[in-house]
This record gives structure tokens, sequence and C-alpha cells, in this order.
């Protein structure tokens, strides 16, 4: 009797103790938009994702500046690959702060299959000197 209760409570205490530490988490990474670096966003940039359509077809960013980049769902489920700035985003993690290091265009696609236009969601992301 006193092993199967010591054995519930022990359970009952790992999982009190795992959903803390996760809450606790998400809420300081999400409510600080401080970047896993440290480091502050100097600008913000929404991308709206409707059903196969991203609301621009280029988004500008400035090399050196940190960004903090969130998706909006305006319609369906969508996510964001942009692989040379290595983001991904989607309904679990929908903005990060990023510092582009480099000049150049970026390919954007969607991470979400979205239905029959998925492949048409495509846009990029310019990097300006």
């Amino acid at each position: 009797m006193k092993k199967t209760l010591a054995f519930v409570l022990s359970c009952m205490l790992l999982l009190v103790l795992s959903a803390c530490g996760s809450e606790k988490e998400d809420a300081s990474t999400a409510s600080s938009g401080v970047s896993d670096t440290g480091v502050a966003p100097s600008e913000e940039l929404v991308i709206k994702a409707t059903n196969f359509a991203f609301d621009k077809q280029e988004y500008h960013l400035k090399k050196g500046v940190p960004v903090k980049i969130t998706l909006e769902n305006k319609q369906g489920m969508h996510g964001v690959l942009i692989p040379g700035l290595e983001l991904q985003l989607d309904n679990k993690h929908k903005s990060k702060v990023v510092t582009p290091e480099k000049a150049g265009t970026f390919e954007m696609t969607c991470s979400l299959y979205c239905g029959a236009g998925h492949t048409a969601m495509l846009a990029k992301v310019i990097v300006d000197e």
C-alpha cells in the first residue's frame, strides 16, 4: 500500500513539474521578443497568410538588423520556411527574432501542406545591404 501511494505521488509530482517547466519556457520566450542569442529586435515583420498566398510577393529586411518575424494565419493553416535565414514558423512557433548576416534574395515557401494551391505559395525575402 505504501509503495503504491509513493508511486502515485511520484508520478503526480513528475507531471506537475514537467507542465510547469514547459509553460514557463514558452511564456518567457513569447513575451520577451528576445531571440535565443539574447538579441532584442529593432524591427518587426508580420507575414500574413491566406489560402494559397502570402500578403506580399517580396519582403525586405536590412543586413545586420535584428527583426522579429511573425506569422499570422488569416485563412487556413500555413507555415513559413526560409532556409537561407534558417527560419521556420508555424502555429506552435509563430514568431522568431533573426539577424540576417548576408545580403541576397531568399525563397520563402509555405511549410504546411494547405491544399491544392500549396505549391504556388511562394514569396521572396530580400536582405538589403
